[in-house]
């Protein structure tokens, strides 16, 4: 005979699963707003470069559109990325070598509800720096969108964070507290550029249009520039599709890394 569990008691167990994750993405958030070194660089950062390259090259045309609207896709990306990377690379990185996974592991806490936690966080974080460049744009850029559009390339920037939040845990349990900054700039940077996001990629040197269909940064680019019309790829669907497999990677790696930590300090 099997056990008939309660409607009451399984509507409770479900409740209370929502308040452990509630509460960690609640804590996550105040942890984040409390260290302003973290919001100020993830926010600054994309829009310091929108805003000086806009403004130097704003007007031009490119790929049929203004070189400011252009960019408002391609900084997006760079913005979301780094959210997204420095969020978990760094941060996952930092609380181990605090011993805090240690304290996870013991706690009764679903393991899934940290890094849930931390995903809400970066998809958030680049929809703010999305909205952000958006206003700018219309500021200094003089860009000016159909709302379809904008609605559009907004939903790509947000979902695009996903993959480089499995890269970005892959690094947090690859790199100690130390060096997860140094990794993930190194990485972080030269993709950004090299991916066509700092300079439109048809201005760019032959050899890094070559190499930039090899970098996620640059599919994640080019479906934020779908919506305008000013992408290079005949067809999204093999950028999703190197998106959807650089994702499956980063997070097969990030799950043994994870077994392999046990939650151990690292200094």
């Amino acid at each position: 005979m099997t056990r008939t569990v309660p409607v009451s008691a399984r509507a409770q167990r479900r409740r209370s699963l929502v308040a452990i994750y509630w509460t960690e993405f609640r804590n996550e958030v105040l942890k984040n707003v409390r260290m302003p070194v973290f919001l100020v660089s993830s926010l600054a950062f994309p829009l310091m470069f929108y805003a000086l390259f806009g403004l130097i090259f704003g007007r031009e045309s490119v790929a049929g559109v203004t070189t400011a609207t252009y960019m408002l896709a391609t900084f997006g990306t760079f913005g979301v990325m780094g959210a997204a990377l420095f969020g978990f690379g760094v941060g996952v990185a930092t609380e181990r070598g605090q011993g805090w996974m240690v304290l996870k592991r013991a706690s009764p806490m679903p393991p899934l509800a940290y890094f849930a936690a931390k995903t809400l966080l970066a998809v958030m974080m680049g929809g703010l720096i999305t909205l952000l460049l958006f206003v700018l744009g219309g500021l200094i850029g003089g860009v000016s969108l159909p709302l379809g559009t904008l609605a559009s390339m907004f939903g790509i920037l947000v979902s695009g964070a996903i993959p480089f939040c499995a890269m970005g845990l892959a690094f947090g349990y690859m790199a100690g507290p130390n060096s997860a900054p140094i990794l993930v700039n190194l990485i972080y940077l030269p993709m950004g550029f090299f991916g066509g996001l700092w300079m439109p990629l048809p201005i760019l040197p032959a050899f890094i249009q070559g190499l930039a269909p090899w970098l996620p940064s640059y599919h994640f680019g080019q479906l934020a520039l779908s919506p305008l019309g000013a992408q290079s790829i005949a067809s999204p669907w093999p950028s999703v599709a190197y998106l959807a497999a650089f994702t499956a990677i980063f997070l097969a790696l990030a799950t043994v890394l994870y077994r392999r930590d046990r939650g151990r300090p690292v200094g």
